[in-house]
């Protein structure tokens, strides 16, 4: 019997999602469920979503203990997000302060690069955990921002693909947009997580790239649209993420009404995910309908694949061992992974359009130097990130860009790592 581990399985939706997805898959059946998370309330609600949607497919335990929970795991799917809603708030608000926008902050930029100092002493304590008793795992990470996390955890566990939708929906997205059936579309993307760029889309050899160039007013007005104009290649991932991972947007009036940017989006999308939360616990506490649908996201595809051996092409998050010639070895880069019964390999792409890598380039220096900054200690190094992260350099001066760092730094406080204080 195949174990699989959820941590951070409080969250919920994402949780019943990704549920609803492994259980479509009858080979899978009779896989021992372990779902962890340090809340006592979402942990419940976690398992009795578990057992409605398993319906005794699976064997359902749940843990507060984490370690007991990882226990003999053949795969450890992670969704932690380290200081839930407030962290997220606080992430915005002080930057907001200075006069600095975000629309998501999860990525890179000031809200990334904190998010990711919270997360790496979890990421500490859980490759510790996995390295006791599930040495040879598979983990599957989901937790943003998605590039540093895993790039943090390469040196820590031996088996990590950081997992992420944005090319599939990307891909959905544009297969409607130029009236295609998905199922006949081919397509190529690669670069780094949340800033890929689609490099081919075809349907039988013919090139659907020109079916974007419809003078339509109205998309003229997505910041994707306006990238893809100017750099000729699509990226993959929404307007409002692409929008804050450069330097010519965010702090112009002018390009926010332009381009419909709605800054301060994921305070709206949190506090909507924490209604969605209260929604499905009181579903479950009253015995009321879930919704039993699945998402296809990658881990539940991958799983099947390996266990069954079953041939598949994913995207995900991996070292950059000579996959994109053109940028960094040793960063993290997102590239599509041929799955099946022998794991998951990466495909090697060669060199991006070099438009594409530059702008990579600058995402990946914000990595390089916050994950350096955890693995050395050098506080300096966080403000050495703000100071290369496109958005923030073109938003603020220098010195308010180290004194917005040590205002973030008092603020999350116990939660980042040790060395990092103030």
């Amino acid at each position: 019997m195949k174990k699989i581990v959820f941590v951070g399985a409080g969250s919920v939706v994402f949780t019943q999602g990704l549920l609803a997805d492994l259980v479509k898959f009858p080979e899978l059946h009779g896989t021992h469920i372990a779902l962890h998370d340090i809340d006592a309330e979402r942990l419940q609600v976690a398992e009795a979503v578990a057992r409605r949607i398993t319906n005794g497919a699976a064997t359902v335990t749940a843990h507060l203990d984490r370690r007991a929970a990882l226990d003999g795991a053949d795969f450890v799917i992670n969704m932690v997000q380290v200081g839930g809603y407030d962290a997220t708030v606080t992430d915005f608000e002080i930057p907001a302060r200075y006069g600095l926008r975000q629309t998501i902050a999860d990525t890179i930029g000031v809200g990334g690069v904190f998010r990711a100092l919270r997360t790496f002493p979890l990421l500490d304590a859980l490759a510790a955990d996995i390295a006791a008793v599930c040495p040879d795992t598979l983990l599957l990470n989901y937790t943003n921002p998605m590039a540093m996390n895993v790039w943090y955890l390469s040196g820590k566990v031996r088996n990590v693909v950081g997992l992420c939708h944005s090319v599939y929906w990307t891909m959905r997205g544009l297969a409607e947009l130029v009236s295609v059936p998905y199922e006949e579309i081919s397509y190529v993307a690669a670069g780094v997580n949340h800033q890929a760029w689609v490099l081919r889309f075809e349907r039988d050899g013919e090139d659907l790239y020109p079916r974007l160039d419809a003078d339509d007013p109205e998309l003229r007005r997505r910041v994707r649209i306006d990238m893809y104009r100017r750099l000729g290649y699509y990226p993959t991932e929404t307007s409002e993420h692409s929008a804050e991972y450069v330097p010519w947007l965010m702090h112009h009036d002018a390009e926010l009404d332009r381009l419909r940017i709605p800054v301060g989006e994921y305070l709206r999308v949190s506090e909507q995910n924490l209604r969605q939360y209260e929604l499905t616990r009181d579903l479950v506490r009253n015995g009321g309908e879930l919704d039993l649908a699945g998402t296809d996201e990658y881990a539940p595809q991958i799983i099947h694949s390996i266990v069954t051996g079953t041939p598949r092409v994913v995207y995900g998050n991996v070292v950059n061992d000579g996959l994109i010639s053109n940028l960094p070895p040793g960063c993290v880069v997102e590239v599509p992974c041929a799955v099946d019964a022998t794991g998951v390999r990466p495909t090697a792409i060669g060199a991006l359009p070099p438009q594409c890598a530059a702008l990579n380039r600058s995402y990946v220096s914000v990595n390089e130097l916050t994950v350096r900054a955890a693995l050395e200690g050098r506080p300096e190094h966080v403000r050495h990130a703000l100071m290369v992260d496109p958005n923030t350099a073109a938003s603020l001066p220098l010195e308010d860009i180290w004194r917005l760092a040590d205002d973030l730094t008092r603020a999350h406080g116990d939660l980042l790592p040790e060395s990092l204080r103030l």
